[in-house]
């Protein structure tokens, strides 16, 4: 996987040698909903406990924003690196136990709230305003809290938020790839999904990652 990375670093830093010197810089936001496949509940099994009842999981929307460089590499190519803040994580509601609480929930809900920063590199190929891109991003978390609530009858009997960062990896990474279009020269909309290939948990000993759909709008300058 190292070598995979490597060898698509050099292959963009070699474009980067070849581009043209007018490089275009923007900026984009948007909506982000993101989740946690395969051992989802189990990354949090220091913070929670689970019943034998239901527990179902469902993705986190959140937003996302940041800046990037468009550098063109011929007349349809561009090399286009970014840094986003991105909001992921994930949604659990079931029967849920939170530990330092006597408080079992039938009705609980339990939100990791994951925030990070994406850093993709992408190959664009453009065609008559629609482009296509895909290409790896490497993540670092700044921070993660779980946010859990339970009651009945409308009242809230639990609110609380803990701090989750120590059960997840610093550095993450993934492939996004996804589809655009240029609505004017400095307008353009995208779509793209990112799937984790690094294991999350801190102690890379539970098969789970973050995948996840952003769609977003940028303005180029």
């Amino acid at each position: 996987m190292k070598k995979f990375f490597t060898l698509i670093i050099l292959s963009f830093a070699a474009a980067f040698a070849y581009a043209q010197t007018n490089v275009g810089f923007g900026i984009k936001a948007g909506l982000s909903s993101s989740g946690i496949k395969g051992d989802a509940s189990s990354s949090l099994s220091n913070l929670l406990d689970y019943t034998k009842g239901m527990v179902t999981t469902k993705n986190r929307t959140g937003y996302f924003a940041g800046a990037y460089a468009n550098i063109p590499v011929s007349k349809n190519i561009q090399v286009e690196p970014g840094i986003y803040y991105t909001q992921k994580g994930y949604e659990m509601d079931g029967e849920l136990n939170i530990k330092g609480l006597s408080f079992l929930g039938a009705n609980a809900k339990a939100q990791l709230q994951s925030q990070y920063l994406d850093m993709p590199l992408l190959l664009k190929v453009s065609l008559d305003g629609l482009q296509l891109f895909a290409g790896p991003q490497f993540s670092y978390l700044l921070n993660s809290k779980l946010h859990t609530t339970a009651g009945a009858l409308g009242i809230n009997f639990v609110n609380s938020y803990v701090d989750a960062t120590s059960q997840f990896n610093k550095w993450d990474a993934s492939v996004t790839a996804g589809i655009g279009y240029n609505i004017t020269k400095q307008i353009n909309i995208s779509a793209s999904y990112d799937y984790g290939l690094s294991k999350i948990d801190a102690n890379k000993s539970l098969s789970a990652y973050n995948r996840g759909f952003k769609a977003g709008v940028a303005i180029s300058f």
